[in-house]
C-alpha cells in the first residue's frame, strides 16, 4: 500500500499528557499551551477531560479551559467524557467534540474505569445517543490494543470487537492505543489487519506509547497499513496511572519530523511546535521528552 500524502495529527498533550502531573498546573498555562499548539498548525487539540475531580484533580478546571480558548475556523478541541454526566457538563461548557474510552482488556477496564468491557460499552451508549442528538462529534479510544499490564498479550480479534462496537455506536474515528508501549511493527500490523476487517481503515487512528522505544517504528507500520491519523503528545508528556512504568505518548515533535522527512504533509510548523514543547517543559521543570526537540534546541544554542 502506498503511503498517504498527508496525515492528521491529534494532539493529546494538554489532556492525556498533563492529567497525571502531581502538581496542579495553572489554567492559564494550559490555555497558553493549547494556543501555542494551535499556532504551530495543530488543528485538533484534545483540551481537557470532564471527569470527577476526585479521581483526576488536574482536570478540575475543564470548563474554564474550554471557555478560555478562542474559537478558530477548522480547529477542534475534543474533550474526554467517560459517562453521560461528564458529557452533559462538557456540552454545557461548549464542547463540540467528545471522546469515550474503552479497553480491549477486561482487567484493564476494571482497574481503569471500574467495570467490565461490556458494562463500559453500555455506559457509553447514552453518551453516543446524546452526542448524536446534540450534533456533537464522537471519537472512540481503545486501550491495550497489543498488551495489557495485567493480562499480557491481547488477541487482535478482541481489539477488533471493541473497535467495531465503538464505530457502530457512532464514533467517526477509533483510536487504537498501545497503552504500555509493548507493540512492535509485526504485532501492530496484525492488530490493524484484524481491526480494519471490521472498521474502515480510514476511520482508524494510531495512539502509541514509547515505553520500549518502538512508537516511531509502529507509526511506520501503521502508515504502511493505511492509517493516516496519529495521536501524539507534545514533549512526550504523559503516562498511564494503571500501567506501571509506561512512558508517555510518542512526542509530537518526533512524529512531525518523521513525516516531513518522508515528504508527508502535516500542516505543522516544527520550529513553533518545538517552542511549545519547550514552554510546557520549562513550566514542569524538566527537559522535553522529545529527541527531535532536544536536538533542535541544542542546535540553536
Amino acid at each position: 500500500m502506498s503511503l498517504p500524502s498527508r496525515v492528521r495529527i491529534v494532539e493529546v498533550g494538554p489532556r492525556d499528557g498533563l492529567q497525571n502531573e502531581r502538581e496542579i498546573i495553572a489554567t492559564e498555562v494550559k490555555i497558553d499551551l493549547i494556543e501555542r499548539l494551535v499556532a504551530a498548525g495543530l488543528a485538533c487539540v484534545e483540551a481537557t477531560a470532564f471527569v470527577s475531580p476526585k479521581w483526576v484533580p488536574q482536570m478540575a478546571d475543564n470548563a474554564e479551559v474550554l471557555a478560555g480558548l478562542a474559537p478558530r475556523l477548522g480547529v477542534t478541541y475534543p474533550v474526554l467524557t467517560p459517562n453521560l454526566q461528564g458529557f452533559e457538563k462538557a456540552l454545557a461548557a461548549g464542547a463540540t467534540e467528545v471522546a469515550i474510552f474503552a479497553a480491549a482488556s477486561e482487567s484493564f477496564s476494571k482497574k481503569n474505569i471500574n467495570c467490565s468491557i461490556a458494562e463500559s460499552l453500555d455506559r457509553f451508549r447514552p453518551v453516543a445517543e446524546a452526542a448524536a442528538q446534540a450534533g456533537v462529534r464522537l471519537r472512540g479510544y481503545v486501550s491495550c490494543v497489543v498488551a495489557c499490564p495485567y493480562e499480557g498479550a491481547i488477541a487482535p480479534d478482541a481489539v477488533a470487537a471493541v473497535a467495531e462496537r465503538l464505530f457502530d455506536m457512532g464514533c467517526y474515528e477509533v483510536s487504537l492505543g498501545d497503552t504500555i508501549g509493548k507493540g512492535v511493527p509485526a504485532t501492530i500490523a496484525r492488530m490493524i489487519d484484524a481491526v480494519s476487517a471490521r472498521v474502515p481503515v480510514d476511520r482508524l487512528a494510531g495512539h502509541y506509547h514509547d515505553t520500549y522505544g518502538m512508537a516511531i517504528a509502529n507509526i511506520m507500520a501503521s502508515l504502511q497499513a493505511g492509517i493516516a491519523t496519529f495521536d501524539a503528545s507534545v514533549a512526550g508528556l504523559g503516562g498511564c496511572p494503571y500501567a506501571k512504568g509506561a512512558s508517555g505518548n510518542v512526542a509530537t515533535e518526533d512524529v512531525i519530523y518523521l513525516m516531513h522527512g518522508m515528504g508527508i504533509e502535516t500542516g505543522v510548523d516544527l520550529d513553533r511546535l518545538v517552542d511549545a514543547g519547550a514552554f510546557i517543559s520549562e513550566k514542569l521543570g524538566r527537559p522535553t521528552g522529545s529527541k527531535v526537540a532536544r536536538a533542535m534546541l541544542a542546535s540553536r544554542a
